[in-house]
């Protein structure tokens, strides 16, 4: 099993950051190697929505990494699953409210079948790189005006 972690305080409150994660559409503004993403079905950031992904795999190839949104608590936790692509991990962010700001946890897990297992180092790494990009989500947030 590989599973990866990472948490960040964001100066918003919580339905601010939920309200942003919550729709996928937002994940090219704080995510490296999304090469396309659209809604395929349901309503955009409510459970059940599916949004259809096109990520830049190995060697620049594109792979697909649909995923749906599997329960969505407001102001508290958004949790998803891949549903089309080579590795089909599970997550969720998870937001705590400290104050006026919003403490952030996102995690991945994934159970490698088969030959995939083989590579358990370099599918932890790649979890590992993509948790670490809530910094990029705190940057990007702070950076927008908060509504009065």
């Amino acid at each position: 099993m590989a599973f990866a972690e990472h948490e960040v305080l964001i100066g918003r409150d919580a339905m601010t950051v939920y309200q942003f994660l919550v729709d996928g559409l937002n994940n090219p503004l704080w995510r490296s190697g999304i090469r396309s993403i659209s809604l395929r079905s349901g309503h955009a950031g409510e459970k059940g929505a599916v949004y259809q992904q096109t990520l830049a795999g190995p060697g620049g190839r594109p792979i697909a990494a649909d995923f749906q949104i599997t329960d969505a608590r407001p102001g508290a936790e958004v949790r998803f699953a891949v549903v089309a692509g080579p590795a089909r991990p599970t997550g969720g962010y998870y937001l705590s409210t400290e104050g006026p700001n919003t403490r952030l946890r996102f995690a991945l897990e994934y159970h490698p079948k088969g030959l995939q297992k083989l590579m358990n180092s370099v599918i932890q790494k790649t979890m590992e790189d993509e948790v670490v990009q809530l910094e990029q989500l705190k940057s990007v947030i702070e950076e927008q005006t908060p509504e009065a």
